[in-house]
């Protein structure tokens, strides 16, 4: 018997079964996640995370990421200090957020940073990385401590619909897509840890955290 990995509620349901792993989902939060037996190594997350082929060169990658940019920096101040966290092997968040006038800092356990510079920040963007936390509630929690009173979750992840269309979903298939968010979990987050949230894009949550 395990929790599941965001609330630790021991009440949950399969939600989907195919050829490579069984999806569960919480009754408490909602969120949808792989059955731990099932959790990549590191070497595989690494292996799988060295085959995408994002650059500062490509422009529909780049197009891709500044939606979020536009959709926060209208509700942040100049001198916001923002933390990239997940950055990846190509830190392409980091280069709008820096034309855009910002300072940025970035953090990836895989590819460096590997430490977080600051103590506290105004803004946390995670733009696909959330899907790929093996323990989201142990991230959300570091999340808390970084995050300055009134700041700003700025997050890009594909959303759970329906149990009909995750069968289909092609965004499961990743092996590294472990955690699968929809907006009641979203709004049980919200709740629980004392935010605004909104939904802006079909891809994007911003949080504000309340104190």
């Amino acid at each position: 018997m395990f929790n599941c990995p965001l609330c630790q509620s021991r009440k949950y349901v399969q939600f989907h079964q195919d050829k490579k792993r069984t999806y569960l989902r919480c009754n408490e939060c909602l969120l949808v996640f792989v059955d731990p037996e099932a959790l990549p190594t590191p070497e595989q997350e690494h292996a799988e995370y060295q085959l995408h082929q994002n650059s500062l060169q490509d422009e529909g990658y780049l197009s891709y990421l500044n939606r979020l940019v536009e959709c926060i920096t209208p509700h942040l101040s100049a001198d916001a200090k923002i933390l990239d966290y997940g950055s990846g092997p190509c830190p392409a968040l980091a280069h709008l957020f820096s034309n855009a006038g910002f300072n940025i800092d970035c953090y990836d356990p895989f590819f460096g940073p590997t430490t977080i510079s600051a103590a506290h920040y105004d803004v946390i963007t995670a733009t696909e990385s959330i899907e790929h936390f093996h323990k989201p509630e142990q991230e959300w929690q570091r999340w808390m401590e970084l995050l300055n009173p009134h700041g700003w979750l700025a997050i890009m992840t594909k959303r759970v619909l329906s149990a009909d269309k995750f069968a289909n979903w092609h965004y499961k298939n990743d092996p590294t897509h472990v955690s699968f968010f929809s907006v009641e979990t979203f709004t049980w987050l919200a709740r629980e840890y004392r935010f605004n949230v909104i939904f802006p894009d079909r891809d994007i949550v911003l949080m504000q955290k309340l104190a």
